[in-house]
């Protein structure tokens, strides 16, 4: 089955660029460019996951996300909120209304692409193997081995305890995606998580990111949240792209 993506923005170039991207490989595409065409696009088209500008001309991608999760029935579709706005506030005011990803104005298409396709694999059910299932995991600096309890950094081993190796693994299940001590403390500790403070995720973290040196970084606390792994990736697009989308782009 093709999945559907709903792009909503209203810079048409840009949404012209994406569409391209996606439909390149192998997505449905629909678009929107302004507020008021988004709930009955979506009960039209049913989308499998959607792209939200944050800035449209008649209503907040805020507000449109809050109206999209507190729907029973269209609560559970992913949202990805592509935006110019970069702060912590706008990110972290993001994550508090439900988005799944936040991307950034100028973006990679290529790395667009990538993140819907592991949104939808990770709500697939199971259609993708797990991070577990892998024999290794590139993230940055850091190189991952699952299934070997074992972490390189810059191509030399780090040794790390089974707790903070939970900790880091919970955290690159989902890069450059917020999880709350709330999360972290179900993750790692599961059953025994009602028993485990707060600061105790904390200081695990901080034990683990003294032994991660020049990756340190990588692991990023969001004030008032939580904590992420942050994994860059290289800008080669404008967020105002020719009429025509540019081959050059796209590579």
């Amino acid at each position: 089955m093709t999945s559907r993506i709903l792009v909503v923005d209203d810079e048409k170039d840009l949404v012209n660029l994406v569409r391209y991207n996606l439909e390149k490989n192998g997505l449905q595409v629909e678009s929107a460019f302004n507020g008021s065409s988004v709930l009955p696009l979506v009960e039209s088209f049913n989308p499998h996951l959607i792209i939200l500008d944050l800035m449209l001309p008649d209503r907040s991608g805020y507000d449109i996300c809050r109206d999209l999760k507190s729907n029973p029935e269209t609560r559970p579709i992913p949202i990805i909120m592509l935006t110019a706005r970069s702060s912590e506030y706008n990110r972290v005011t993001g994550f508090e209304c439900g988005v799944e990803d936040y991307v950034i104005k100028p973006f990679s298409p290529k790395e667009l692409v990538l993140r819907v396709k592991a949104i939808l694999a990770r709500t697939a059910g199971g259609a993708s193997q797990t991070l577990e299932a892998l024999q290794s995991l590139q993230l940055g600096k850091l190189r991952i081995f699952p299934e070997e309890y074992r972490v390189l950094v810059d191509h030399q081993e780090v040794s790390l305890t089974h707790t903070e190796f939970k900790i880091l693994m919970a955290l690159a299940n989902q890069p450059n995606r917020v999880k709350t001590r709330e999360q972290m403390l179900t993750a790692v500790w599961q059953e025994e998580a009602e028993s485990v403070m707060d600061r105790t995720v904390d200081a695990q973290v901080k034990r683990l990111r003294a032994k991660l040196g020049t990756a340190r970084d990588m692991v990023e606390t969001v004030r008032g949240l939580g904590y992420r792994l942050t994994v860059e990736a290289p800008v080669i697009a404008s967020s105002k792209p020719a009429a025509a989308p540019n081959a050059s782009l796209l590579n």
